[in-house]
């Protein structure tokens, strides 16, 4: 049994899989054929923190395989408060044939992971995102024909979606660039856990906006303030104010970079609404590709041939 708690226990070979998995699912989406290889099998998803992409996904996902789904918050199932993680996880994992957690701190999905009996995949935590990553790596595919080689400038915090396209870009051979204001960056454990995989990409930090997006293919960038962020709000603003994604930004880039954001997106504060709606931006095909990477990724922990 496998879970996806982040993309660091994943060879470059299965990442490479899950993304060939990912473009003939999408292509077979396209010709209107929905296969139900996942007939009978119920997706749980837990979470903590409100959703759009990964809980809409996620659940047409397992629907369009010709599954089902069981959607309830933190506070319904009473994670950790009602019921001990483990408890709740030595339950529920009976219930379901596999979990996805969206929760405030990473080691309660980890702790999930250690006592269910079914797969768990990480819809999200304060430290990793790597289902964000996997689609952001198949977007990234798909409009430059490949990935080894190209340079992905990430603009703004060092924070999980960060973290998480750091080591995806390491394992597909795409060059990272993270700029970001002093104390905004990698923390130390990342770096450590990085470096403590034997990853060899290439993983460059740049404080200049305009020098990192100097050679990118893909401008990346989120929000300045994340969820249970709230109360920094101001003093984030004021330490980010040069790292926005704007037009005065993109000249510094090549002609050919574009633009990608997670969303939600603060339009006017991390990118501007011109860019984001721009030709540029291919931020609306990244968010539709969670679709078929979330396909990939049941399939791969729940097909059995």
């Amino acid at each position: 049994m496998r879970h996806f708690l982040d993309l660091l226990d994943l060879a470059p070979d299965e990442v490479a899989a899950l993304l060939k998995s990912t473009a003939e699912l999408k292509a077979s989406h396209e010709r209107g054929e929905r296969p139900a290889l996942l007939l009978g099998q119920v997706l749980g998803l837990v979470f903590e923190k409100p959703s759009l992409r990964t809980r809409v996904s996620f659940q047409t996902a397992i629907a369009q395989l010709g599954g089902a789904s069981v959607f309830m918050t933190g506070n319904e199932g009473g994670l950790g408060s009602r019921e001990s993680v483990p408890d709740f996880a030595r339950v529920m994992s009976q219930y379901v044939d596999a979990v996805v957690l969206r929760t405030f701190s990473h080691a309660t999905v980890e702790m999930f992971a250690a006592y269910s009996t079914c797969p768990v995949i990480n819809g999200l935590s304060d430290y990793y995102h790597p289902c964000q990553a996997l689609a952001d790596l198949f977007t990234l595919q798909e409009v430059c024909g490949g990935l080894s080689g190209r340079t992905l400038a990430f603009v703004g915090d060092g924070n999980n979606v960060a973290r998480s396209l750091a080591i995806g870009c390491a394992k597909t051979g795409v060059k990272f660039v993270l700029s970001a204001p002093d104390g905004y960056g990698f923390d130390q454990s990342f770096l450590q856990t990085y470096s403590g995989h034997s990853l060899n990409g290439s993983l460059a930090v740049e404080s200049d906006p305009a020098r990192a997006v100097g050679s990118a293919d893909i401008i990346y960038t989120d929000v300045w303030t994340s969820m249970g962020q709230e109360a920094e709000r101001d003093s984030r603003l004021k330490s980010f104010a040069r790292y926005q994604v704007n037009a005065a930004l993109l000249t510094h880039a090549p002609a050919h970079a574009c633009v990608m954001h997670c969303l939600p997106a603060h339009r006017g504060e991390e990118v501007t609404g011109e860019v984001l709606d721009s030709e540029r931006s291919i931020v609306f095909q990244q968010a539709g590709n969670r679709l078929h990477a979330q396909k990939a990724l049941l399939l791969w922990l729940l097909h059995r041939t």
